[in-house]
């Protein structure tokens, strides 16, 4: 199962790669295009291979989860990842414009953070969803207690970061003075 997760994940960065190189190198855009949008088929397949193999009498491990948490990640940043990767591509071999740097400091550093806990809020509901779903699936409390513990144990690292992405608001990050 393991090896399905790092497939997909090799193949979620190839078709970005071959999307962006298609659209910037060889100037074929509606295939450059076609290929970025082909990224949430290896997510649907990556979800479709877990429930097989759940249904197939698998007892649900962590790797099962951590299906659940890379869907739920790859559709919460997917769209930001191939844009973070679109802008240096076009400005590495088309001419584009330098992308711009992430604040490191102050109001604007600290609704970064938010915006990136409420990503990391929409990934972990996602994932939950696939959790929940096989749980239901699988109907075996005692073969599935491991994806409970994945809810449990991303839940407590959903809170770890809300705090840490937060405190920024509070006691915004500042620049430290060069003497």
């Amino acid at each position: 199962m393991i090896g399905v997760i790092i497939g997909c994940e090799i193949a979620f960065w190839a078709l970005i790669l071959a999307g962006l190189a298609c659209r910037y190198l060889l100037k074929w855009k509606k295939t450059g295009s076609a290929l970025l949008l082909l990224t949430p088929v290896v997510d649907i397949v990556l979800l479709a291979v877990t429930v097989v193999h759940l249904r197939q009498g698998a007892e649900a491990t962590f790797v099962h989860g951590l299906s659940a948490v890379y869907i739920g990640v790859s559709i919460a940043f997917g769209h930001a990842m191939i844009r973070w990767a679109d802008e240096r591509f076009a400005h590495r071999f088309a001419g584009g414009a330098a992308p711009a740097p992430k604040a490191k400091y102050g109001r604007e550093h600290a609704r970064q953070e938010r915006l990136g806990w409420s990503k990391h809020l929409l990934a972990w509901a996602i994932g939950c969803l696939c959790l929940a779903g096989m749980i239901y699936l699988v109907d075996d409390g005692g073969s599935t207690e491991q994806l409970v513990r994945v809810i449990r144990l991303w839940s407590v690292v959903l809170g770890i970061d809300f705090l840490i992405s937060f405190s920024y608001t509070l006691s915004p990050k500042k620049e430290k003075r060069q003497s």
